[in-house]
């Protein structure tokens, strides 16, 4: 999301500078990359002394890693929003808006999306044990869902919802990584292959 710049230190609240420091890193990272961004720079831009940011981020890995958990935040938060409106709608409509919620995502908030699941952080020896959470938290929630259906007879009760959630997941990221690195680059062409993976993933679910 853009985020405006702040001028000077009496723009916000204190409380409020941890998510002012993610949301500037954040457009660093969309609009000049990553190579833009350090801690010096960050605070320059948001109007605050040079050791402000250290009081919330040791470094800059731990950075990446708090913008890469506020990824998850508003994934998880954009992915509920989908299933809160589909309640009602038949099961297949429900997950051709999942799946293009989710590309959909990944493609417009890019900034975050490559820190979710980028390997720098993912590799890295000090990966931030909250930035693990998220992600494991994210891929349980999905896995009790369909738990969920399963009890309810919604869907097939052969089901292994573990290796479905992870096989959808993988699916998923990989036509929203091929979206972001621009490899696939025809809109019409996108949307048929997300309308294709759903209709791949329902019938699974339904088998």
């Amino acid at each position: 999301m853009a985020t405006t710049r702040v001028s000077n230190k009496t723009t916000y609240h204190h409380g409020d500078l941890k998510a002012v420091l993610l949301d500037e890193t954040a457009r660093i990272l969309r609009d000049e990359g990553e190579s833009a961004l350090s801690l010096r720079r960050l605070a320059a831009n948001v109007g605050v002394s040079r050791t402000a940011p250290y009081h919330h981020f040791k470094d800059k890995q731990s950075l990446l890693s708090a913008v890469a958990e506020e990824g998850f935040i508003r994934f998880n938060h954009t992915m509920q929003a989908v299933l809160e409106q589909g309640r009602g709608k038949g099961g297949e409509r429900v997950m051709r808006e999942y799946v293009n919620a989710y590309v959909d995502f990944a493609v417009n908030n890019s900034e975050y999306y490559d820190l979710m699941y980028g390997s720098q952080l993912w590799r890295s020896d000090s990966l931030a044990s909250s930035l693990l959470s998220s992600a494991r938290s994210t891929l349980r929630a999905e896995v009790e869902r369909l738990q969920a259906l399963q009890a309810r007879g919604l869907i097939s009760q052969t089901l292994d919802p573990l290796r479905f959630t992870q096989v959808a997941w993988g699916m998923l990221h990989g036509i929203s990584r091929l979206l972001v690195d621009g490899i696939y680059t025809d809109a019409a062409s996108a949307s048929s292959i997300c309308e294709t993976a759903a209709g791949m993933l329902w019938q699974q679910l339904r088998e």
